[in-house]
């Protein structure tokens, strides 16, 4: 017998309501956690001289005792970092990171992705400059929607002075004026240095020339630059782009009051010893006594403790670029790798066991099933392989690699040896929660487990430094949805007369799936969140028997957006979660400035189209897979009316599986990538449970019969209603079909 919706909304209800305990809870533990990095340090006061010292291309490879003494011993007095010095393009040249010194916003020079262009001309005049082609690449940089405030690092000071042609393009105004110049750091004097509150450098780049030469060049200039400063200097010495590919995290050190022998902090990162091109206006402007804008994408650099070694620390921050290494040269393989071990894997069960009989369909089903655990254990497989160092290791691609191959095949071996056959859908669900609990818990944590790893962060690419990146998006809700379902089935099982117990576990999975994905002290994942609480949204409605209508669709549609905003409004308005990018999104709202950034991410979405030759193929593969879950007839497809009619409530949990990353494809800038990253997971998962479900095993003893009589009654005596059965209903009541019950005389 039907439910009845009256008795069902105190049942929503009650479920809403302990949401929303749950809810309550979260966030105050959120609220008590995060507390943001700049309030862990107190701000130093005002420096009375700032001296900013460039040298492009300058990694911390490159630093020794005895090829760079002077910089060894100011890393050894100072604090320390690695700088992702991107801007517009993968290649960030010098004069790139001159420019977005110049503004506090990323900007670019006249030049594409392949190589560098001249640098911009500064032509001397008296005791300034002029950079004529200033005002040309400000209109050029207007295509970009960054927003830069030109000319803000010069107008930080009473007084500025540039050396070197990198500095006159820091210091320059809108029209491309610097007031005071030389053009070489050998002019600098001790009376230069104190005339006035900043002086920035320009000591030229380690790619211009035999790279021991010019790092041995830069290095004794320095020390000369040293031998000349005032006192109560602070001293920042950075590396503004390179001239040569692939990209490398560079070096940037800070010398001075309240930077002893420390790691560099950035709210921006969130990640000890790594900071941005960004921070590094913003940071200039905090230490001569100004307030940032509100515009400014960047945050002031604070000072962390780190190891007693500076050998250790550089190490460390040597590794981290390693790291990045590994993942830009070996990204796109492992994706390649994963997909087609999948497709060959399951497609070779096929062909092994062809054949229409029972024995063979269950076989095929068994492996299937074994295979798809496999599959589905790869990811959270590689997020823990960052337990292992293995950037620090001799062969480091092999490391990591092997750990997560290792650590999927202990996990997928752990879940089956667990559940044995009393489940079909047990090790799956297993997994899902495992990898959800991972994730999630390494994000509330500070995102260690992501940095890096195949499916994580890259810090080169400088789009996420925490939190669930875009190709994890997908496989984080994906997982989270299959696990909550997963286990309202097993609860629906064990309570038939209730499904609060069920829908209790459900919005306990989502509450924290969502919170820690989106939460601004947390992961601030806009995408997620907009994309993940209409899903849950959902399964909880088809768990509790509510039969869709338009007006619950719409609502289910908007619930993501509108806690997208209240994160936004709580991280703006508060400083508990400390800065986020969905704080500093709601301050440019507020304040209409807003549109930069919304015309970005939607280039963003829409280039993501033609990342690849492969790419526009993903929105087909969507559309069909999407058919073949809504009408499976019209695909001849017999596994699938069979594993609905066994478990109807699997028909809206595949439906939301589906429904996540094409929302994420929508909601977040990373476009297709979403859905991209997540069917290698989600095409083995969904085959895997079809089959296990609709082939469950069964002794010999057993009736062969498949179809609806083969499966078994629940405990109240009530079968599931078969899937062409409710599909119909509902097409006739003209309302898409919950999770319904019918007697079987009916």
């Amino acid at each position: 017998m039907s439910t009845s919706l009256g008795a069902l909304r105190p049942r929503m209800r009650r479920a809403l309501l302990a949401a929303l305990l749950i809810s309550g809870l979260t966030s105050g533990a959120a609220l008590a956690a995060a507390t943001p990095a700049a309030a862990r340090a107190p701000q130093a006061a005002p420096a009375r001289h700032v001296v900013i010292v460039g040298l492009s291309g300058l990694r911390w490879s490159d630093l020794s005792p005895t090829a760079t003494p002077t910089l060894w011993r100011l890393a050894g007095q100072g604090s320390v970092g690695s700088l992702v010095d991107f801007a517009v393009l993968p290649l960030t040249c010098p004069a790139d990171g001159w420019l977005t010194l110049n503004s506090g916003a990323r900007a670019e020079s006249d030049h594409t992705d392949a190589g560098c262009g001249t640098f911009p001309a500064v032509r001397q005049a008296g005791a300034g400059a002029t950079v004529a082609a200033l005002p040309g690449l400000i209109a050029d940089n207007q295509r970009f929607h960054n927003d830069p405030s030109w000319g803000l690092l010069g107008r930080s000071a009473a007084c500025a002075t540039a050396v070197g042609p990198g500095a006159a393009l820091a210091l320059a105004s809108p029209s491309g004026a610097v007031a005071s110049y030389l053009p070489s750091p050998a002019d600098l004097t001790a009376g230069v240095l104190s005339r006035c509150p900043l002086t920035v450098v320009d000591l030229g780049n380690t790619d211009s020339s035999e790279r021991s030469v010019a790092l041995a060049a830069a290095d004794t200039e320095l020390k000369h630059l040293l031998a000349e400063l005032p006192a109560a200097t602070t001293l920042l010495i950075t590396a503004p782009g390179a001239t040569t590919r692939p990209p490398h995290l560079q070096l940037t050190l800070v010398d001075g009051t309240g930077y002893q022998a420390g790691l560099l902090e950035s709210a921006s990162t969130r990640q000890p010893g790594l900071v941005v091109l960004t921070d590094l206006t913003p940071t200039v402007l905090g230490w001569l006594g100004h307030r940032p804008p509100s515009g400014l994408v960047g945050a002031q650099l604070t000072r962390g403790s780190r190891a007693p070694s500076l050998s250790a620390t550089v190490r460390g921050l040597t590794a981290r670029d390693t790291a990045e290494q590994v993942w830009r040269s070996t990204h796109n393989e492992f994706f390649w790798a994963y997909a087609l071990a999948d497709a060959a894997v399951l497609a070779a069960i096929g062909l092994v066991f062809w054949g229409a009989t029972p024995e063979r369909r269950r076989r095929r089903a068994r492996w299937w099933r074994v295979a798809g655990v496999f599959a589905v254990s790869v990811p959270v497989g590689t997020f823990l392989a960052n337990l292992v160092p293995w950037p620090a290791q001799a062969h480091p691609a092999a490391w990591l690699y092997g750990a997560a191959v290792a650590l999927a095949l202990v996990i997928g071996l752990a879940a089956l040896a667990a559940t044995r056959r009393r489940d079909p859908l047990a090790p799956f669900g297993l997994v899902c929660l495992s990898t959800v609990a991972v994730l999630g818990l390494d994000v509330m944590t500070g995102s260690r487990l992501q940095l890096e790893t195949p499916f994580g962060l890259s810090m080169l690419e400088a789009g996420r430094f925490y939190g669930i990146g875009n190709e994890a998006l997908g496989i984080y809700g994906v997982t989270a949805l299959f696990g909550a379902g997963w286990l309202a089935l097993g609860f629906l099982r064990r309570y038939p007369a209730s499904p609060r117990p069920a829908l209790a576990a459900v919005a306990a999975v989502g509450v924290f799936a969502v919170f820690a994905s989106g939460w601004p002290g947390f992961g601030g994942k806009v995408g997620g969140t907009i994309a993940m609480v209409p899903c849950f949204a959902l399964l909880l409605m088809a768990v509790a028997g509510v039969r869709l209508s338009w007006r619950r669709l719409a609502l289910a549609a908007v619930s993501g957006l509108a806690l997208f905003v209240v994160f936004a409004l709580v991280s703006y308005f508060t400083a508990v979660t400390g800065k986020s990018d969905i704080g500093t999104f709601a301050g440019n709202a507020l304040h209409g400035h807003a549109g930069g950034l919304l015309l970005r991410k939607i280039g963003s979405n829409l280039g993501s189209l033609s990342a690849s030759m492969f790419s526009p193929l993903i929105p087909i593969v969507v559309v069909v897979t999407g058919l073949m879950l809504w009408r499976p007839a019209w695909f001849a497809l017999r596994t699938m009316p069979l594993a609905y009619t066994a478990e109807p409530l699997l028909r809206p949990i595949l439906a939301v599986l589906w429904l996540m990353p094409v929302l994420g494809w929508f909601a977040d800038d990373s476009g297709v990538i979403v859905p991209a990253a997540a069917l290698p997971l989600a095409l083995p998962l969904a085959i895997a449970a079809l089959a296990a479900v609709a082939y469950r095993y069964r002794s010999s003893q057993s009736s062969e019969q498949e179809g609806p009589s083969a499966v078994p009654a629940n405990a109240d005596g009530r079968r599931p209603v078969p899937a062409h059965d409710l599909a119909a209903e509902g097409d006739r009541r003209g309302e898409h079909p919950g999770v319904g019950w019918r007697d079987p005389g009916r």
